[in-house]
């Protein structure tokens, strides 16, 4: 098996079309010739050391507070199927990791267990690392590993970000055993999907715990969530809330009003919280004072009182 496996590997790496097909054939690609791996060789299970492990999980602290329930819940749901349930950080290494005791041995010795490194440069095509190099879920179904040691894992992954949308980690469940088909991993990997956006979720809900939040999430959509503070302005988004109204850092920097990204038509009135006003107002004219006072039909030195009597500050 592991002599035929090398050989249609080999086949799909002297292809110059796979590549461009398939994201297996193209994670193979880059295993080979980017990051000089044979699928054939014996590698030693690569650990990282326990004060290494340690540091990592403290720099990933609100991520983990946040994700652990969630874990033992997740691992409630898919543990009679032999699933493991593991959080990696954005290096690929295992942060923590949920398997039942008959299985874990299993487990433990293909390094899917705390400590573990399975990025892509590591180990090859894998459900973290794998997943960690697209930033979107995959599913690497058994010999669809790069490394003829890992064909006998099923790995369904999905990305997971922090309250900045910044990529952070990968939620992976994986299973050993043979009986685990390609149907069965499709249905797991919806679970995992719906598990990572929980956990984006719980992130950015504690982040952002001294704000409002408003959930611009659709049906069956991605987090969707909005931070904003007492005047309305936006200071925070998940990675689904960017991609879905086009915001960038340089966006929330210019504190954009939510009714504006939200696309509601909502007049500036004075019957509102003054303070509120003013800084929707300077927010939609880009900080021009001139812009904002015509915006709220008074004049420049009007526009200048009601700033110094609101505590907001000149430019």
């Amino acid at each position: 098996m592991g002599k035929r496996h090398e050989a249609i590997v080999e086949e799909v790496l002297q292809s110059s079309s796979s590549a461009a097909h398939s994201l297996v054939a193209a994670s193979w690609c880059r295993s080979s010739l980017k990051h000089g791996l044979d699928a054939g060789a014996n590698r030693t299970l690569e650990l990282v050391s326990g004060s290494d492990l340690t540091q990592r999980r403290q720099r990933h602290e609100l991520m983990l507070d946040v994700a652990r329930p969630l874990l033992d819940q997740l691992f409630q749901t898919v543990s009679a199927t032999g699933c493991a349930v593991m959080l990696s950080d954005n290096d690929g290494v295992v942060l923590e990791a949920r398997s039942l005791a008959g299985d874990r041995e299993l487990f433990d010795r293909v390094g899917l267990t705390p400590g573990g490194v399975w990025s892509e440069s590591r180990e090859g095509t894998n459900g973290i690392g794998t997943c960690l190099i697209e930033g979107r879920p995959v599913t690497i179904h058994r010999d669809e590993h790069f490394a003829t040691r890992n064909i006998g894992i099923s790995c369904m992954d999905a990305p997971v970000r922090d309250a900045t949308g910044r990529l952070v980690g990968a939620l992976d469940i994986s299973n050993c055993r043979d009986d685990h088909s390609a149907a069965m991993g499709i249905l797991v990997q919806k679970i995992v999907q719906d598990a990572a956006r929980r956990i984006e979720s719980g992130v950015f809900r504690k982040h952002f715990a001294a704000h409002r939040i408003i959930d611009a999430n659709l049906p069956g959509g991605d987090a969707a969530l909005l931070a904003v503070d007492r005047d309305d302005l936006v200071v925070g988004a998940t990675f689904a809330a960017r991609h879905r109204f086009g915001l960038t850092d340089a966006c929330l920097e210019a504190r954009r009003t939510a009714s504006d990204i939200l696309g509601r038509d909502e007049s500036i009135s004075f019957h509102d919280s003054e303070r509120a006003v003013l800084r929707q107002a300077l927010a939609q004219a880009s900080g021009n004072a001139t812009k904002a006072a015509k915006l709220l039909g008074i004049g420049r030195a009007t526009l200048y009182r009601r700033m110094d009597k609101a505590g907001l500050l000149r430019d």
